[in-house]
């Protein structure tokens, strides 16, 4: 059984699977005869632990069927390499792509996992040389691994940044460069959030305005939001989740957040009717 049926917050029955794609998405599964937008992107776009994610507000608000496409754990892999998707992507109407964070990409130091790309795999040749006072063998995130990094205070840390910019900037822009959609980017800034349980340090590797800027002229528009988690903005209780899963609840966003995310994409997908 997958980890999307045991821990996504929703009934078994409510994620599903398209045709060509590997991934898991927020479900039920919906028709493709019909012209729909798509809200595409990872954990927030899914609606971890919440009944109503932003993608079913905006069908509400829009009078516009839009696909959930959202992915638990869906970084630049995920998205950028899986063929299913970005045939989703292009059969669609009009796309909304939550932009993914920097972290989730195999690159020239470390691998991902293809599908959850918040899993670390191993270090490269190229990272052991760069550190070689440091010991991967227990890290199995990429935020532990930015964790492990950054505490060594020194110019190392820049240089697997400048990788990740980088490499991200090349497989979005190849990405965005191929879809003959209108893409809306949708930004967004999590405050308080980890995958791992603890507060993530927000300097991690930041998604920089340049980069914004970088694949701007790609997308109809940019929409930047800043939500925060849960546990920080009193909506626990109207999340959905067992007993066992409330820590992990508290650092995703709530059906407050869902909402603001959607009354900010509503004028930009109008305005491009």
């Amino acid at each position: 059984m997958s980890y999307y049926q045991t821990g996504s917050g929703v009934p078994e029955d409510a994620v599903c699977r398209y045709s060509g794609s590997r991934l898991w998405f927020r479900g039920p599964e919906r028709s493709l005869d019909t012209p729909y937008m798509a809200c595409i992107g990872g954990t927030e776009t899914f609606g971890r632990f919440v009944e109503t994610p932003f993608a079913s507000v905006l069908e509400d608000k829009l009078d516009r069927r839009c696909l959930n496409l959202g992915s638990l754990f869906c970084g630049v892999d995920a998205l950028c390499r899986d063929s299913g998707l970005q045939s989703l992507m292009d059969k669609a109407e009009l796309c909304v792509l939550q932009a993914p964070d920097l972290l989730g990409q195999s690159n020239r130091f470390y691998r991902v996992h293809p599908r959850r790309n918040d899993r670390f795999l191993a270090a490269t040749d190229d990272l052991i040389s760069l550190y070689p006072d440091v010991d991967f063998a227990d890290v199995n995130f990429v935020h532990h691994l930015m964790a492990l990094l950054r505490d060594h205070q020194d110019a190392r840390f820049e240089a697997v940044a400048d990788e990740l910019r980088r490499n991200w900037l090349k497989q979005m822009r190849a990405l965005l460069e191929k879809l003959d959609v209108p893409v809306i980017l949708l930004c967004l800034q999590v405050v308080g959030q980890s995958d791992g349980g603890d507060p993530a340090d927000e300097a991690d590797v930041p998604l920089s305005l340049g980069l914004l800027d970088a694949v701007r002229p790609f997308c109809a528009a940019i929409v930047r939001e800043t939500v925060s988690v849960s546990g920080q903005s009193d909506e626990l209780e109207d999340m959905l989740f067992g007993t066992l899963q409330q820590p992990m609840a508290e650092y995703m966003i709530g059906p407050a957040a869902h909402r603001t995310i959607a009354e900010a994409l509503a004028g930009p997908i109008r305005d491009l009717r």
